[in-house]
């Protein structure tokens, strides 16, 4: 289980930001906290969602991602692994 804070939260922005997603909260009429834009690299999170929520958000499109590790380091990898066993209380 991934403890909701700051610290994670920024912990998931650079594990996207490494994979190459680039990160945007934005205001809007959002039916999930996160979504992925039109198949490009682009992840809008609602920027009103609580860090409970935006982590969730963030943890559950990393489960249902094609991530190639390769562009990984040891230690990203080894949170990423931690993130696809995690199981969500959404």
């Amino acid at each position: 289980m991934i403890s909701y804070t700051q610290h994670n939260l920024g912990k998931l922005e650079d594990l996207l930001n490494e994979l190459g997603y680039r990160l945007r909260f934005e205001k809007g009429s959002f039916r999930t906290a996160a979504c992925v834009l039109q198949n490009t690299r682009v992840i809008v999170v609602n920027k009103f969602s609580t860090m409970e929520v935006r982590i969730q958000s963030l943890i559950q499109l990393l489960q249902e991602m094609e991530v190639d590790t390769s562009l990984l380091d040891d230690k990203k990898k080894e949170f990423y692994r931690t993130i696809k066993k995690a199981e969500l209380s959404i």
